[in-house]
């Protein structure tokens, strides 16, 4: 495990994202970040107006109001983990409970993970999600959150099931555990001792380099400005309403920042630097579990 340098810079990676996410809020830099100046007057003179470009007192620059990019990053850290956490979770609980199903003899389920395999591992999840968060039915939706969120987690199912059902019969098939229900052990035993020890590994493994999937998912959904976190505000005068993001997670920063590639190219950029830095982190710790894991045959 010492020489395991792929596990060791990954859980670096990830010890840093959680502390960030959990604490770095209360930072009062942080806070004194949030509170936006439009116009600086430099000592040298004359008006400097927003978006500021990185400098001394912002490390890499601000938006259009004067916010500090840092602070935005930091205060958006603990939604953006979240979400990408909810859909892979999600994902997994259906898939595994499916896969599962699927190995016990369930022949429809087993032949719908195929389909379901096989339609979206040809489609891109991306083309899936520009199609159908566009349409009217789901922007204007009640609970379009719970619906984005849940639709992005599913549409992935069919080759976690797959995944897990192919393992589940491979191990069934082995001798020691035709051994095991010879002597009467039970399937809750079965199951502890044989299927989970040999399920957990590739589960885990697989869940890192899911979430880093999940989290290039969330960063293209947000260039093409469909933002998981969306309300309906009035915006007056005349009580008119209009969608407007209620987070600072780091695509929705991505997004707004779209048409600031030309002018101000630090705010999309601190965004996707955060976002690839998720996908960076969580790809080399799956690539450090898979390494760990098959010193030991699993």
């Amino acid at each position: 495990m010492r020489k395991n340098t792929a596990l060791w810079t990954g859980g670096f990676f990830l010890f840093l994202l959680i502390l960030v996410a959990a604490f770095g809020s209360s930072f009062s830099y942080v806070k004194e970040g949030l509170e936006g100046k439009r116009l600086i007057f430099p000592e040298a003179g004359g008006i400097v107006s927003a978006p500021f470009p990185p400098s001394a007192d912002f490390p890499l620059g601000s938006d259009h109001e004067g916010r500090n990019m840092v602070s935005l990053l930091v205060m958006g850290a603990k939604d953006t983990l979240l979400l990408i956490f909810l859909i892979t979770s999600i994902r997994y609980v259906v898939g595994v409970v499916l896969g599962a199903i699927a190995s016990l003899g369930g022949r429809f389920i087993s032949n719908f993970l195929n389909v379901w395999d096989q339609i979206f591992s040809s489609m891109p999840v991306i083309f899936f999600a520009i199609l159908a968060f566009n349409l009217p039915l789901l922007i204007y939706a009640e609970n379009r959150f719970w619906i984005v969120i849940f639709s992005i987690a599913l549409v992935e199912v069919g080759r976690v099931g797959v995944t897990i059902r192919d393992q589940l019969i491979h191990v069934k098939n082995k001798p020691y555990v035709d051994a095991a229900r010879t002597v009467g052990l039970s399937n809750f035993g079965i199951a502890k001792n044989h299927f989970l020890p040999t399920l957990l590994p590739t589960m885990l493994v697989n869940f890192c380099f899911d979430i880093g999937r999940v989290a290039l998912i969330t960063g293209q959904l947000g260039i093409f400005s469909i933002f998981i976190t969306m309300q309906f505000v009035e915006v007056p005068p005349g009580g008119m309403y209009d969608l407007v993001n209620t987070s600072f997670n780091w695509p929705t920063i991505l997004g707004d920042a779209r048409k600031d590639i030309y002018t101000a190219v630090w705010i999309p950029a601190a965004a996707a630097f955060a976002i690839m830095y998720v996908i960076l982190t969580f790809n080399i710790l799956g690539e450090g579990l898979r390494r760990h894991f098959s010193r030991f045959g699993m």
